[in-house]
């Protein structure tokens, strides 16, 4: 007997009859019949024995659940099974009973509904130990005043969204060796919001599986949810020295896997612990060994909030306002202020201590986007401003600077075409998966030293050239540089 069609009928049923509204504040996106499949997929049986307690802390309509029940019924016939399914949402509690009635009766599978918030319902078969955990939880910011923040902080990490409170939860409730599949946005991989949830998490466990989807529409497509996914498996205790890393465009192509070394993934060096999905093979020429810091170079957020300083933003220039640079002004090599804004005030006015402090002195500065379409096909976008007077640069965007004051042209051009290169993007995207380029990121992004940036600008006709020579340019001045 297969269950898994009907749940997908079921799930589609569910997902159709919600409120939208509802839907956000829950935070609920549905996993599909053949995501299911793939979650379940991943978890090792070889070791279990007796009778395996499973966790789906999140359950909606159950299409987990009975994807890793069959699994579990095909292919380990000899285990029972007791299922733990949780959910929230009272609408969705009817669809779950029928999903967990139809495992029943596979026989050997013995399951409990839970009706409640498994971040801050204090009833105990929440809380395991579990042998197995699969789970899809739900995405949303968790603001620091919230219950399910306070409590997820008592009991494990202080973390700010919900997939990764759900997910240090599920972890905590996990036996000795016992395992735990999710399937979450990528941004935990990587940034400073993550930080500690990733020191939290890494020292418990042993990362598996990692299998990126590329694609941020592909496997939530019913749902409207646009986020670059990925499935990560693990086993509760300490981390093997191998990772199966797994790529996949999206649904229906081919998932490419390779085994490679946890170093790999997570440099011993790295003291944010970002977590790379890579299979080894984007190098970083040996010349490209230093850091911003290396550098002497800060990169940092522009200080302009807009909707907080609105008595200071004019829409046309006037005595007393200097530019206001937003993002959009941001092209690859260059920043051009003239461009549109989409309505933005394009001055700031100077002239207190309070306004002067949000600009930057006249100088020389690399801006980089901290937000890209998904349909660039960079994610770092970085220009070249100089000013023969002060600035102000919106918080959506990221500037690098020497203490505070521009940088010298030869190194920011050097800089910018380094940033805007193919290769450091391919390097960028083993870490970062979603269209945010934080100051972190900058900051841990590896560098050729200021001779090699400074030889770089030198050589190049002009900074606005096409993305075929500036790669054309990166490549001739690194290999020369390695030589060296």
């Amino acid at each position: 007997m297969d269950i898994r069609d009907a749940v997908e009928t079921r799930r589609k049923l569910a997902q159709g009859g919600l409120d939208p509204t509802i839907q956000e504040a829950f935070g609920q996106h549905f996993t599909p019949s053949i995501t299911s499949n793939l979650l379940a997929g991943m978890l090792g049986l070889d070791n279990l024995t007796g009778t395996v307690r499973i966790l789906d802390p999140g359950a909606g309509a159950g299409s987990l659940t009975a994807a890793l029940v069959h699994r579990l019924r095909t292919e380990r016939p000899d285990l029972s099974l007791h299922v733990t399914a949780v959910e929230v949402d009272s609408i969705l509690t009817p669809h779950l009973a029928e999903t967990l009635t139809a495992c029943e009766a596979y026989g050997q599978v013995e399951t409990e509904l839970v009706q409640g918030n498994f971040l801050t319902s204090e009833d105990a078969r929440m809380r395991g130990p579990f042998d197995l955990v699969i789970t899809n939880p739900p995405y949303g910011k968790l603001a620091r005043n919230t219950e399910e923040r306070k409590l997820s902080a008592r009991r494990t990490v202080d973390t700010p969204n919900l997939y990764s409170a759900f997910w240090a939860e599920s972890v905590a409730s996990l036996a000795p060796s016992g395992q735990a599949v999710v399937i979450v946005p990528r941004s935990w991989a990587n940034g400073a919001y993550f930080t500690s949830f990733r020191k939290w998490l890494l020292p418990q466990v042993s990362l598996d599986n990692l299998l990126v989807f590329e694609s941020r529409d592909s496997v939530f497509a019913d749902s409207g949810v646009l986020q670059e996914n990925v499935i990560v498996s693990l086993t509760k205790g300490p981390q093997r020295p191998e990772v199966t890393m797994h790529a996949s465009v999206g649904h229906g192509t081919e998932i490419t896997r390779r085994v490679v070394p946890f170093d790999v993934v997570i440099r011993p060096e790295d003291r944010y612990k970002f977590v790379r999905f890579t299979d080894g093979e984007v190098v970083v020429p040996p010349a490209a060994s230093h850091t911003l810091a290396d550098l002497g170079i800060t990169a940092s957020t522009g200080k302009v909030v807009d909707f907080r300083n609105r008595d200071l933003l004019f829409q046309d220039f006037e005595s007393g306002t200097v530019p206001m640079i937003y993002q959009a002004h941001i092209r690859p090599g260059g920043v051009n202020h003239q461009l549109p804004a989409r309505g933005k005030p394009q001055w700031f006015r100077i002239g207190t201590t309070a306004a002067d402090k949000l600009t930057v002195p006249s100088g020389t500065y690399v801006l980089v986007k901290r937000f890209s379409s998904k349909e660039e096909t960079h994610r770092v976008v970085a220009g070249v401003w100089s000013s023969d007077a002060p600035t102000a640069f919106d918080n959506k965007t990221n500037y690098l600077h020497v203490d505070g004051q521009g940088i010298v042209p030869d190194l920011a051009c050097g800089l910018a075409l380094w940033l805007n290169s193919t290769l450091l993007d391919r390097v960028f995207r083993t870490f970062s998966g979603h269209t945010q380029v934080n100051a972190t990121d900058l900051r841990i992004l590896p560098f050729p030293d200021a001779d090699t940036l400074v030889r770089l600008a030198h050589m190049a006709p002009k900074i606005f050239s096409s993305q075929e020579d500036i790669d054309r340019l990166v490549d001739k001045v690194m290999s020369e540089a390695d030589a060296e």
